[in-house]
This record gives structure tokens, C-alpha cells and sequence, in this order.
């Protein structure tokens, strides 16, 4: 760091003192620090340690004087409350600690500070000698030039509202957020929000790999004309990537996993990550199918009910995350078809088919009362336990708990945005009644004009986010509005064939003054003692980079006019060809009770497994061998095709020599009764 100071008073020349005072926190926890004077190459230097990382601090004027003290006690805070350092204490061990350092500024107002890091004391002051050995233009120089190396020369400018800068600035965020060591990992933000709440004990947090967040950043990063680190984090996946098909909730950069949720849109990223990089002809050498099998045979085996969606709050039939299922098992089938493997993509398109079929009957609702003149419309989410095979999929009387003491409310009545991910992919026309009606709903409800442009929260009732006197987010608080979901519309608004420039600008607006995006910002009057501004950015996340990355997506997706999340295959076979399901699944996480007429019974396992089934209530019964794929899961069409109304089938299975020692009947109804 180069500072240059500058005294316009000269009588104050004599007077003044700068000190330089760092905090540090080793390993991300404040206590246990342990920090010494370092004298090396005749410097005067500080010599930091906690257990095997050592950090050396130094400056190119030198200091005229150093202590090392404990926060709160006897650190610089304490000192120079009378504006003058008296203490110089040699060493503070063990402790939440701070370091303190007179700037020697006889022989001019420039000077440079520098921090280093290593496994000894040796290698960390040595890279900070030869740091601080190099003209400080010379070190700016060269980070500049790296940075320009970023550059992709596109032509973009006038596709966004300032010429270029915060999609050049978003670009370099994403860049940032990728680790130098841990190559491929991308974490969400490095940011800590509302962190006057947070303490060392509070570990995790945006620092870490969230696999959605991560490849929205990707995605946005190849859209950009960036490939080698989107290829790199789909390598990073598919290393984290368990054996079969799951992926963690988030992770750190060292690939351990943190939280332990399932997410069956994050198990569904990296298959369109893979999808997007092939597109592109970016994946090199890389295979990618063996990410690809694993994940789409989790996601059969274990969907439709994800245990958290995309807000990682509820379980149940997500709109948002259904459409991300979808469009990665069509694209799982494209990649089986390419490698000459048709039972695979007969059974992933299967799968997309059966979902699409059932996204409406799953998550939307008739008798909804938030417009009155609207009762039909998409709804965030229709609960359902994710461990329950047979649960009730109802979304016109199923009760949502809203996280964050939000309460309990009927879930027909709890809107979100999720729904437009359907238009996103593919899966559905934007154009459609029931998405247009939808959109209305949410507009009314979650819309708010601000003085930067039209801003949506995530859900009605929603509890995270500032509250609502400005106070910090502790647990509970009011949502507020995400710029992220500006862009979402945006992308809507696009693939109804309308200017999404109002959009584009709007997440510029948004933007802090240093070109940042906040994951949220303030929607409420002013507070100017709590420094809430209305449409400026409020105590969360910021950057978050899955706002840069939606603004990036938005404005690439201007210049091609079309989203660039949309999947091709998807569109044709639900949007263009309207593409129904000729099957009815059962698998052991979704035991299906009933089906209509027409349509054949398809039962999927995870393991070699013989049926035994009849129509007759088993006074005849025949027996199918489930086919393999290389999906980690097996297949068998039971012929139900012809089966009259009223008819029961009855299946069991013998996995080996040993029979599962129960009954399933799924009842054969005609669509009316279904629906």
C-alpha cells in the first residue's frame, strides 16, 4: 500500500504523526495471536504467528516506533488517546493482539506498507524484502497489466448504461473471487454482511463455495469470453463431487464440505456449467461425463422434493429449482446421445419430461388470494418433506413456516420470482397465461420503485434483510429488496421480446460507489442516523457476486438477444414442440399412488433389482429385470398403457435372493380425477 500525504496547513508539518495500526486475525480468529518485534536486513519489522502461518509487516520509511499490544488493553486504540504513542512494548503473546507502528516521515510524506505471508519467518519476510526492494510504480505497473490480460476485446459498450465499466468491473470481481490456490473455486462474496453481529466464532459465511453461486459466476465469466476459469471450477466440482452424484451445500476452498444440505439445483449447476462449456468448445481435454451420470442419477433417484431451494430455507416442489433439474437431464441426455448411450437418455428425458408434466399440478395454486381477480399463479414453494416418499403435494392447502420468524402462513399465498426460471431455461413459453398472471402477482406484491429503478424481494414475508428501524439483520429482520432479482426480470423481459435496458441501468444504479453490487439494498423512507439510504445498499453482502454475474448474463444476453442461460434442446422440446410425457415414475423417493390412463408405469431403482408385478390383484404375476444405464440407476416399463380406469397394479422387488417383503399399488384414474 503507497500512501501519499499531503498538508495544506504548513504550519502542521511538525506537528503531525501517522501511525499504521493492523488487527491481525490469523487463520479468520482474532485470539491466540501472537506477535513480536522483528529486526531483518537491518529493518524494523513485525513478526506475527498463529500455530504454522507467520506473517511479516513492514515499511519502506521504516518505523520510528513499534509496539505490540493486547486489543482493548494496551493496544495503539488505548496509546494515542492523548495523540501521542508512549508505549513500545516488545511483544504480546497468545491474545487478541494489535500491532502499532510511528511512521517515520522525516524523510518525506511517501511511504509504503507491506504484509507478507508464509510457513516460516524466513519466507514471509523475504518475499516482503523483495516486495518492498521494486519501485512501487513498477509493482502497480505489472498489476495492471495482469488485470488488462482479462480483457476479451469484446464489443459491449453499447449494450449497457456507462459504456462498459460496471460490466468490466464485474468481470474483475468474479476474477477476484476465484482462490490462486484452491484453482476453480469461486466463493460467493468476500464480504462478511451485518458484520457488526458476526465474532470469530462465526465461521462459514459468504467465504465459501456455494456450487449455485459459483457457477452463475462461471456461467457469467464464460459469457464474458473468459474460459479457462469456468473450466477450472467445473473441474473443481466434479473433485468435490461425492461418488454418488451429490454435491455439497457449500464447501471450502480446500473442498471440505460445510454445511450439509441438499440442494438439487446446486446437483443441477454443474451439469449446465458443463453443457454451456461444451457449447463453447471450451472443455479441452476434460471429460466431463462422469460429473454428469453421477449428478443426473442423483437427481432421479432423488427428486422432485429437494430439501432446501435455492434460498436454502424450505423443502418441498420449487419452481426454480424444478426448471434447473430439467434443463440439466435434457442436456444429460444430449451428452448420452453423444457417446452413443440411448438407454441413458431415454431415461433422462424421461425424467425431464415427467417433471415438466407436473410442474403446474406441483406449484401452482387456484385459490390464491393475494390479487383477487388472480387466484391462479406460481407460488415460491409447495412444502413437502423431502424424506417422505408419499407426501401430499397440495398447493392450495399446504402451511409454509417462513424462516427467520417470518411465521405460518397457507403457501398459496407466499410468492416469489422462482417461477421465471422456467422461461430461463427454456421450460416454458414467456409468453404462456399462467407465467404472465404469475407476473403480475409478484409485481404487486414484491415490486418497489426505486429512485435507481424496480427492484423485487424475494418472497412476501420474507425475514432476512435489515430490519425495519435499520438495525443489523441478528436472526429475524425484514427482506429486502436483491438487485440480483432486477436482472432475473430483466432476462424475462427479454425473452418476451422487450428492452431490457431499463434493467441494466438499474443494477448500475444500484451499484455502491466503488461499482459494487449488494445482495440487497434499502426499500423503506430514509433513516439518515442509521445511514439507510432508499435504493442504496443496506448491511448485507456486498459484492455479492451473484448480482455481477446476473448484470454480466443480462448484458451478454442484450447483445445476442437471447438469455444466455437458455437451453436449446430445452426450448425446442417444451416450448417449441410442447413435448409431453409418455411415462408415469416411481422411484423409492416419489412413490407415485396414482397415474392416468394411457401412460406407462416406469419404475427406477439404484441398484440391479427384479420386479415382480400383476394386474390382478396377483392371481397371474410376471417378473422384469430392471436395465442398466450408466446414470448409477436401473429401469423397468411396466405395461400399463392399457389399463382401464379403476385398475390397481401391484409390484414388489428381490434385490438378489432376498424379496423386499412389501406391496406398492399405484391405481390407474383419468386426468380429470388427477387434476
Amino acid at each position: 500500500m503507497r500512501t501519499r500525504l499531503e498538508i495544506l496547513d504548513e504550519s502542521l508539518g511538525n506537528k503531525l504523526r501517522v501511525y499504521m495500526l493492523l488487527a491481525p486475525h490469523m487463520k479468520g480468529v482474532g485470539q491466540n495471536n501472537s506477535a513480536w518485534w522483528c529486526e531483518l536486513d537491518a529493518r524494523k519489522l513485525f513478526h506475527v504467528r498463529r500455530e504454522e502461518i507467520h506473517m511479516i509487516v513492514g515499511c519502506a520509511r521504516d518505523f520510528s516506533k513499534r509496539s505490540v499490544g493486547y486489543v482493548g488493553y494496551s493496544d495503539g486504540w488505548q496509546d494515542l488517546q492523548n495523540f501521542r504513542m508512549d508505549w513500545e512494548f516488545e511483544r504480546a503473546e497468545n491474545g487478541n493482539i494489535a500491532l502499532t507502528g510511528e511512521i517515520d516521515l522525516t524523510r518525506g510524506f511517501e511511504f509504503t506498507i507491506g504484509v507478507a505471508f508464509g510457513h516460516s519467518c524466513q519466507s514471509a519476510a523475504t518475499k516482503l524484502v523483495n516486495a518492498l526492494a521494486a519501485p512501487f510504480e513498477q509493482h502497480r505497473e505489472s498489476y495492471i497489466q495482469q488485470w488488462k490480460r482479462t480483457h476479451t476485446g469484446e464489443e459491449i459498450e453499447r449494450h449497457t448504461g456507462d459504456g462498459g465499466s460496471t460490466y468490466r468491473l464485474s468481470r474483475c470481481v468474479l476474477l477476484a473471487h476465484e482462490d490462486k490456490v484452491f484453482q476453480g473455486a469461486l466463493v460467493a462474496s468476500m464480504s462478511i454482511p451485518w458484520s457488526e453481529t458476526k465474532g470469530d466464532v462465526d465461521l462459514g459465511g459468504y467465504h465459501l463455495v456455494w456450487p449455485r453461486d459459483m457457477v452463475q459466476s462461471a456461467t457469467a465469466l464464460l459469457a464474458s469470453g473468459q474460459r479457462a476459469t469456468p473450466l477450472r471450477a467445473l473441474i473443481w466440482l466434479a473433485c468435490v463431487q461425492d461418488a454418488n452424484g451429490e454435491i455439497p451445500q457449500n464447501s471450502w476452498i480446500n473442498g471440505s464440505a460445510y454445511w450439509k444440505g441438499k440442494q438439487l439445483d446446486e446437483v443441477s449447476a454443474p451439469i449446465l456449467l458443463a453443457w454451456h462449456l461444451h457449447q463453447t468448445d471450451s472443455l479441452d481435454l476434460f471429460d466431463p461425463w462422469t460429473l454428469v451420470s453421477r449428478a443426473a442419477g442423483y437427481l432421479i433417484l432423488h427428486g422432485p422434493v429437494t430439501e432446501q431451494e435455492r434460498w436454502e430455507e424450505n423443502s418441498g416442489y420449487s419452481p426454480s429449482t424444478l426448471a434447473v433439474m430439467i434443463a440439466a437431464l435434457v442436456c444429460t441426455a444430449e451428452f448420452a446421445q453423444m457417446r452413443g448411450d440411448p438407454d441413458s437418455a431415454t431415461v433422462a428425458l424421461s425424467y425431464a419430461d415427467w417433471l415438466s408434466d407436473h410442474v403446474e399440478e406441483w406449484t401452482v395454486t387456484n385459490r390464491g388470494e393475494l390479487l383477487p381477480d388472480v387466484p391462479r399463479h406460481y407460488i415460491r414453494i409447495t412444502p413437502a418433506a423431502a424424506s417422505d416418499a408419499t407426501s401430499q403435494r397440495d398447493p392450495n392447502n399446504a402451511v409454509i413456516q417462513i424462516a427467520n420468524g417470518g411465521g405460518r402462513y397457507p403457501a398459496r399465498n407466499i410468492v416469489g420470482g422462482d417461477f421465471l426460471h422456467l422461461v430461463r431455461f427454456g421450460v416454458r413459453d414467456p409468453l404462456d397465461p399462467l407465467i404472465a398472471d404469475s407476473v403480475v402477482v409478484i409485481d404487486r406484491v414484491l415490486k418497489h420503485n426505486l429512485p435507481q429503478g424496480p427492484c423485487w424481494r424475494r418472497y412476501n414475508r420474507d425475514g432476512y434483510g435489515q430490519k425495519d428501524d435499520g438495525a443489523a439483520y441478528d436472526g429475524t429482520g425484514t427482506g429486502r429488496c436483491w438487485p440480483l432479482l432486477t436482472g432475473e426480470r430483466g432476462h424475462y423481459e427479454l425473452a418476451c421480446g422487450h428492452d431490457p435496458m431499463p434493467f441494466i441501468r438499474a443494477l448500475e444504479n444500484f451499484a455502491n460507489v466503488g461499482g459494487m453490487l449488494p445482495e440487497q439494498v434499502w426499500d423503506a423512507d430514509d433513516l439518515p442516523d442509521m445511514h439507510m439510504k432508499r435504493g442504496s445498499p443496506a448491511g448485507s453482502a456486498m459484492p455479492l457476486c451473484w448480482a455481477h454475474a446476473e448484470y454480466i448474463k443480462l448484458v451478454r444476453s442484450h447483445r445476442d438477444n437471447v438469455c444466455v442461460d437458455r437451453i436449446a434442446p430445452v426450448y425446442d422440446r417444451y416450448v417449441r414442440n410442447r413435448t409431453k410425457s409418455r411415462v408415469e415414475i416411481w422411484t423409492f423417493a416419489h412413490q407415485t399412488a396414482r397415474m392416468p390412463m394411457g401412460k406407462t408405469l416406469r419404475i427406477i431403482t439404484g441398484a440391479a433389482v427384479t420386479i415382480r408385478w400383476s394386474c390382478n390383484a396377483w392371481v397371474t404375476m410376471t417378473e422384469t429385470e430392471a436395465r442398466e444405464t450408466s446414470l448409477s440407476c436401473r429401469f423397468a416399463d411396466l405395461p400399463t398403457s392399457d389399463l382401464e380406469e379403476g385398475a390397481a397394479l401391484l409390484f414388489t422387488f428381490r434385490w438378489g435372493a432376498k424379496w423386499e417383503g412389501k406391496d406398492y399399488c399405484v391405481r390407474i384414474e383419468n386426468r380429470a380425477s388427477l387434476s
